[in-house]
């Protein structure tokens, strides 16, 4: 058995499961719903403040993307996977009915079983070109009838808690969201799919987006020296990911990014209470995906741009350069240790 399933890449891992096919997942959801809803959103902004003609036209391309989201994460998915030709476009569908019966979570289960069972099956038989997308179809459809569903519901319930918990407690609740959600995006699984999948959104979004700025914009500034502008550029608005390596080699570098988080969420839970909806929450400055949706939500004001400046970006800056110098001195921190292959 355990031959025949590495002859078929079936590789039945966490490692696979969840780093490697939610990683996917979020490439899927940027491709989709996020870069749409971002489109969207300009064109409604653009069509309310110009009067731009063309205006109309972003809103229906970015609402497309947006409604696309289920096959994007279908075969996102699946080519994460390496998935066989004719099972990655099945998973196109898988995706689809996830999607429809179970959002983002029931879609991601379709897709990820569809996948498995499809590579299953895949050149078994003669009729591979029946067999397989059927099997693939059949699979995530049952998935996303029976299973998908339930998942969503309990992983909703699950982002309720959070969010109601953040608000009778914003200072010790938003801290810890803040930093789970922030060490989530720096780690190598999804912060993005996670926010999607519990669904985070009010408070608790607006905690999350603040430890996942904290990470991205403070590795960028205490790494700077290493890294110059254009390391900067890939980890403050790229992600924070491409320390993974280092964080291995020293763990402490960790630390400055963190410490920004913890001490910022407060400030954003209790004293600006800033919000965001689930699309944000995970994102950080991610191609500043966080502060257009924090806008989308609070709408634009000097009342609102000013907390996103200091918290999301000069507060992260400051805080992480300071402990990593201090760390510096202290030989916590070496030279090279924060250095990024680019």
């Amino acid at each position: 058995m355990k031959q025949f399933l590495k002859k078929k890449g079936v590789d039945l891992s966490l490692k696979t499961y969840f780093i490697t096919a939610l990683s996917y997942m979020a490439l899927g959801l940027f491709s989709s719903l996020i870069i749409g809803l971002i489109i969207r959103t300009a064109g409604q902004q653009l069509g309310e403040h110009f009067q731009l003609e063309w205006s109309e036209w972003l809103v229906t391309m970015g609402q497309l993307a947006m409604d696309l989201m289920g096959p994007a994460i279908g075969v996102a998915v699946a080519y994460g996977l390496k998935a066989p030709r004719l099972v990655l476009f099945a998973a196109v569908v898988s995706g689809a009915a996830g999607a429809q019966l179970g959002g983002p979570a029931g879609s991601f289960i379709a897709a990820l079983l569809s996948t498995e069972i499809g590579k299953l099956v895949s050149k078994e038989t003669r009729l591979d070109i029946i067999v397989t997308p059927f099997v693939s179809i059949a699979t995530g459809f049952f998935v996303a009838t029976f299973i998908g569903p339930k998942i969503a519901s309990g992983l909703e319930w699950f982002g309720s808690v959070i969010m109601w918990a953040v608000e009778q407690q914003p200072l010790v609740m938003g801290i810890l969201v803040a930093t789970l959600m922030g060490l989530a995006l720096t780690a190598p699984i999804s912060s993005a799919a996670i926010a999607f999948m519990l669904g985070l959104e009010g408070i608790a979004a607006g905690a999350a987006t603040v430890g996942c700025a904290a990470q991205m914009i403070g590795f960028a500034t205490s790494s700077y020296r290493e890294n110059g502008f254009s390391g900067w550029v890939a980890l403050g608005i790229g992600t924070s990911m491409l320390q993974v390596a280092n964080i291995i080699r020293n763990p402490l570098i960790l630390i400055p990014p963190t410490v920004a988080g913890i001490l910022l969420a407060p400030f954003a839970t209790i004293v600006f209470q800033m919000v965001n909806n689930p699309a944000g929450a995970g994102m950080g400055t991610s191609g500043f995906v966080g502060q257009i949706m924090t806008f989308t939500v609070m709408g634009f004001s000097w009342d609102v741009f000013l907390p996103v400046i200091l918290l999301h970006f000069i507060g992260p800056a400051v805080i992480s350069l300071i402990l990593s110098e201090w760390m510096r001195k202290k030989g916590w921190i070496k030279f090279g240790d924060m250095k990024i292959e680019q």
